[in-house]
């Protein structure tokens, strides 16, 4: 296509990205053959004059429907559609496994395995805090399964955006819970003053932090602000902290011993949600539901790149699970959860595992 085509394409391609109505469903298994609106049609015809005439160009129209995504040159377009494309034999290759869980196409599937690590996830971190936990056992019954949900005490799910800031929402989720648990009312705690002010307990905003080191932030600073008094961002910023804005401060920080999962089922099953951390792999960002496993990460404290909540765990089809509150949107995996093998330290969840006291 000559070059001086393609700000028309471009036009047409945006413009019936605004016509088609919301009401049009993606359906990846057979895009072909779904009966969609005129809008949506066209829409696929200008894809297809910008990428050419495939089963995948259409299926990569509806993407772009449903998710509103946007490219400001055709080549960009077309690099997209080739990530698409790779990415889409990856989710479909894994699914005629008959494996314990099903990938799905979502927001992420236009991105590389290299810019998803950038944008959602921090660099490896070294969780030192749990080689010697400090969790008190008791004689106290841990019920078979758990799921906090239920007791109203779990944060909507959040979204941290592209910022790898997943350790400040597993702290404010986190803390959180611990807040509704003891006062009996929610609470939407600030990722932001993590971002821009918890520097000095060797944390390092939207590169990367643990959930241990905030807690120890948040209980030395005096408390952390409400969402409302300082909202999110998403980039990293100066620290604008102001003690009159405080919705939670901390006593201490409870660490389950690093790999101990029976200390973590005990600390989830009868006290609350927990942080946990992990690593995450090419092909999680797919999780579409049941239990996730992997050959390919690893359960070293080195490895976790990801923090996250376990608000629960039971066992289904036969393979127990944790069950963890994500941060990358409620339109994520399972309404924003998904489902960890438990009992393995599967992807070394249970390797940097911590929760709050609060007051």
């Amino acid at each position: 296509m000559a070059r001086s085509s393609y700000p028309v394409v471009l036009a047409v391609v945006v413009a019936f990205l605004i016509a088609c109505v919301a009401g049009s469903t993606f359906i990846e298994e057979n895009p072909i053959r779904q009966v969609v609106t005129d809008g949506l049609r066209e829409l696929e015809v200008s894809v297809l004059q910008a990428i050419g005439n495939s089963r995948h160009a259409l299926t990569f129209a509806r993407f772009a429907h449903r998710y509103g995504k946007s490219y400001e040159t055709v080549e960009q377009m077309k690099l997209r559609f080739d990530v698409f494309r790779q990415n889409l034999r990856m989710i479909r290759s894994h699914n005629k496994k008959g494996l314990s869980y099903t990938l799905a196409v979502n927001e992420f599937t236009d991105m590389t395995w290299e810019e998803f690590q950038k944008h959602r996830l921090g660099a490896a971190q070294n969780c030192s805090a749990t080689t010697k936990g400090n969790l008190k056992l008791t004689n106290v019954v841990v019920p078979e399964t758990k799921d906090w949900r239920e007791a109203g005490i779990v944060s909507p799910v959040k979204n941290q955006g592209h910022c790898g800031s997943c350790w400040t929402f597993s702290t404010t989720g986190a803390l959180e819970a611990a807040y509704s648990q003891a006062f009996g009312k929610g609470i939407s705690l600030s990722e932001q003053q993590l971002v821009d002010c918890a520097g000095d307990f060797n944390n390092f905003g939207c590169n990367g932090g643990l959930p241990s080191q905030a807690f120890e932030y948040v209980k030395y600073n005096g408390g952390l602000d409400t969402e409302q008094a300082y909202p999110y961002t998403g980039v990293d910023g100066e620290c604008k902290y102001k003690s009159q804005n405080v919705g939670v401060q901390v006593l201490h920080s409870v660490n389950i011993t690093l790999g101990a999962e029976g200390e973590l089922k005990y600390a989830v099953g009868t006290v609350r949600p927990v942080s946990v951390a992990f690593e995450v792999v090419d092909g999680f960002r797919h999780y579409n539901g049941g239990v996730y496993t992997s050959n390919n990460c690893g359960s070293t404290p080195m490895d976790v790149n990801h923090a996250v909540l376990a608000v629960g765990y039971g066992v289904e089809n036969g393979i127990p699970y944790w069950l963890i509150k994500n941060s990358w949107g409620a339109d994520w995996g399972v309404d924003g959860y998904f489902k960890m093998e438990r009992g393995k330290n599967m992807c070394g969840v249970a390797t940097c595992a911590s929760y709050p006291v609060v007051r």
